[in-house]
């Protein structure tokens, strides 16, 4: 009988990134990463069908699936912060996705909604997600944007947009005007989905 082995911790994760191999970071994104990529598609023979925005054959599926797989193992993770690549074993990659919940429920109240994995050919309908998604909002804007989709019946979560400036200032990265910037946006968001009365909604 196999032993199962232990389960990867933030502390594994910190420790790794501390301690893995150096790599400079414009290697990692137009070097290894674009190599290891074109070496598994070959390897796995994947060949997409630009017509179709979601693999349905079942035999793609899986070579997606094997090349990924064997990519995070082989390649790992890179860690901007230390400039160090964080490695797993195919064992601990295995049991994350074994140990990772099957659902989860996203929202509070009558906006609350049970996230489930699909299958392509699921008759489920999908979770559809609203919002500008990352996309610089200004401060005029950014509440009535936010409003509109909340308002949309067919919207479930919304994914917010950034905002441009904050009381009229630049939010510079790791500056005050950042932190004020993020909770202002919160704050919006969810002066939004009270408007549009629904304030349980996922964010």
């Amino acid at each position: 009988m196999k032993t199962i082995g232990k389960r990867v911790t933030v502390y594994d994760v910190y420790d790794r990134a501390k301690t893995g191999q150096k790599v400079a970071e414009n290697d990692w994104d137009y070097k290894i990463v674009p190599q290891a990529a074109t070496a598994l598609k070959k390897k796995y023979d994947v060949k997409i069908d630009k017509t179709k925005m979601i693999p349905e054959d079942p035999k793609l599926i899986d070579s997606l699936w094997q090349a990924g797989l064997e990519m995070l193992e082989t390649t790992g993770i890179y860690c901007i912060d230390t400039g160090r690549v964080v490695k797993y074993t195919r064992d601990e990659i295995l049991q994350a996705i074994a140990g990772a919940p099957d659902s989860f429920i996203y929202g509070e109240g009558k906006e609350a909604i049970n996230v489930v994995p699909r299958a392509h050919s699921d008759s489920k309908a999908p979770i559809i997600q609203g919002g500008p998604t990352g996309s610089p909002c200004s401060e005029e804007l950014f509440l009535p944007i936010h409003q509109a989709y909340a308002q949309e019946p067919l919207v479930d979560t919304i994914v917010d947009g950034v905002l441009q400036t904050v009381m009229g200032k630049d939010p510079v990265p790791n500056s005050p005007w950042e932190i004020m910037a993020v909770r202002s946006e919160a704050l919006f968001v969810r002066d939004a989905q009270c408007r549009a009365g629904r304030s349980g909604m996922g964010l």
